[in-house]
């Protein structure tokens, strides 16, 4: 039995070293990577109508649609801030000149009591205290009633002495003086009002002509004017004198 066992250990030993080992198998090398193959707008859009549904007509029609809504969205925000604007353009003038109907009809009133203290005499104030009295009261009246108009925004314009100017006086008359330069204010007839920036009465003036222009004092000659195609020959040709070229404007015979 022994013999048979270390007979069969060398068999098997014998055995394992011939059985050959399999060889490791080499990696391949990789393939290069090829680019995509880029496709034609055609084809996207061709790719685009299968995943939709939708026909390459619809869809231009649906891309055209979309630019004339943005177009209009644009416009139609443009709008709205324009009428922002011009709301609240609108409410502050309305704020301004809302009194403006009222104020006219106030000025009556002003100018009524500018009237009464003006025609007060200034020698029968110094005899009479009562009526120096009557006097300044109308006068307080009229202050309060001027300083109430101008905390709602109304002004009393006195131009007197200043340049002319149509958008805020009315010319009622001239006045000529030499002294003064012409288109300036020398007398107010009735006083103007303004409301914020606007005129709401334009004052009426006299203004100033500023006198006669001189007139330019022409030379004196005693020959008179010769007319631009008067050839007639002069005086001492006439009485029997030489003539010359120049009398006549051109040569002539003198053999007769």
């Amino acid at each position: 039995m022994s013999d048979k066992k270390s007979k069969s250990k060398p068999s098997r030993a014998k055995g394992r070293a011939e059985t050959p080992k399999p060889e490791a198998q080499k990696p391949e090398p990789a393939a290069k990577a090829e680019p995509p193959a880029t496709k034609d707008a055609s084809e996207d859009v061709g790719d685009l109508d299968q995943k939709s549904g939708w026909s390459a007509g619809e869809l231009e029609a649906l891309r055209a649609d979309n630019v004339e809504m943005k177009d209009r969205l644009l416009r139609a925000v443009a709008e709205m801030e324009n009428l922002r604007r011009r709301t609240e353009r609108d409410k502050a003038d309305t704020a301004k000149y809302a009194i403006s109907n009222f104020a006219r009809d106030v000025l009556t009133i002003a100018d009524h009591i500018a009237l009464a203290i003006g025609h007060v005499p200034g020698d029968a104030l110094e005899k009479d205290d009562a009526l120096k009295n009557f006097r300044d009261g109308i006068l307080v009246t009229e202050r309060e009633l001027l300083n109430v108009m101008e905390r709602h925004g109304i002004k009393r314009i006195d131009p007197k002495g200043e340049r002319f100017d149509p958008n805020s006086h009315q010319a009622m008359f001239e006045v000529p003086n030499p002294d003064v330069p012409e288109g300036t204010i020398m007398e107010v007839v009735q006083a103007g009002y303004v409301i914020a920036e606007r005129v709401l009465r334009p004052a009426m003036v006299g203004v100033s002509k500023g006198g006669e222009k001189p007139v330019k004092a022409q030379p004196a000659s005693d020959a008179a004017p010769k007319a631009a195609n008067d050839d007639t020959p002069k005086a001492g040709a006439a009485a029997g004198g030489k003539l010359d070229e120049k009398d006549v404007g051109g040569k002539f015979d003198t053999s007769a």
